[in-house]
């Protein structure tokens, strides 16, 4: 490369360490040849020493989400300005497989780690309180986060999912949502229908309608699948609160093909805002939290962390979330 740049091996290696020491023409040339040779510089020497590896590590729970993918997408918006890089693992809700990812992904040494969620096996906290780097849990508010926590509490979405329903003069509510198996397990949907059946019983209603049904992650065929054996389960159900808008707009074409009208026979409302409940017949009604914007304050916190010389006091921030009427809920 040096030779095809015609400079010295020394001045290649100060354009691709540090170019701004290097004159622009010079740098040009350098900069060229790297470019006709396909040549990728070797950064991990580098990192070794300066513990610099230019990456954030993200854990998902699954890839097949649109929330998450725009958790992803605003943080890599904000990591990109200061040039960070996201290296994303995920788990299918299996705590045991987020141990293993959790492990791999410290041992290329990640300058920051964001994990979905609040519920981890004890070996994995460990590690994380262990790793001297940033921990950032979101999509939840646990009452003790590792370190920071940006999110949203899902227990209050299940409240507030029934406290609107009931409010609609339904009586018979239902909702639908995974069930847990073993190390398989969608913590935050439970905690979403932990107080969905928290409002139903404050309220004195029966909390029989409340089916969890399956395992995670929760899909359109999930939702289809649950709704025909609550509704089979109790014929006289008025109104589901799904735990996700996947299974949502599953139990509205289960509905559809089982010749019940939709709100008129019963009313349907999910979670997620996704774009697809926004597009059947008819739209969903459901809760909306902006995962965006979400990831955006992830990644802005996480550049500020990392410039900052300082060790910051844990913090807890709330991202909020507020219901979308839509045409699949009817007042009673």
């Amino acid at each position: 490369m040096s030779r095809l740049a015609g400079v010295s091996r020394m001045t290649v290696s100060r354009v691709l360490s540090d170019p701004e020491l290097v004159l622009p023409t010079t740098r040009d040339k350098v900069l060229k040849a790297v470019a006709d040779l396909g040549y990728v510089p070797d950064k991990t020497a580098g990192s070794l020493s300066s513990r610099r590896t230019g990456f954030i590590a993200l854990m998902l729970p699954t890839l097949t989400n649109a929330n998450f993918a725009a958790v992803a997408h605003g943080l890599t918006e904000a990591l990109r300005e200061a040039n960070y890089h996201l290296l994303i693992a995920y788990t299918d809700y299996d705590m045991a497989e987020e141990e293993r990812q959790l492990l791999n992904l410290l041992a290329r040494r990640p300058e920051a780690i964001v994990l979905t969620g609040a519920m981890h096996r004890r070996n994995a906290s460990r590690m994380l309180m262990a790793a001297d780097v940033p921990v950032v849990e979101i999509a939840d508010l646990p009452s003790q986060p590792i370190e920071h926590a940006i999110g949203f509490s899902n227990y209050q979405v299940g409240r507030t999912a029934a406290r609107y329903l009931l409010d609609r003069g339904f009586t018979r509510i239902g909702a639908i949502a995974a069930s847990p198996e073993g190390e398989v397990t969608d913590h935050r949907g439970e905690e979403r229908m932990r107080g969905f059946e928290e409002e139903l019983r404050l309220a004195r209603r029966s909390t029989d309608g409340v089916l969890r049904h399956g395992t995670a992650p929760v899909s359109f065929h999930h939702g289809a699948a649950a709704f025909r054996a609550l509704v089979e389960r109790q014929p006289d159900i008025e109104a589901i609160f799904a735990v996700s808008d996947l299974s949502a707009v599953g139990a509205v074409m289960e509905a559809q093909r089982m010749n019940l009208r939709i709100p008129d026979d019963i009313s349907i409302m999910g979670f997620g805002d996704f774009e697809i409940g926004r597009e059947i017949n008819p739209a969903l009604t459901t809760i909306h939290v902006d995962f965006h914007a979400l990831g955006l304050r992830t990644g802005k916190m996480l550049v500020d962390l990392l410039a900052s010389d300082a060790t910051p006091a844990p913090s807890t921030l709330d991202v909020g979330l507020r219901i979308v009427e839509r045409a699949s809920v009817k007042d009673r």
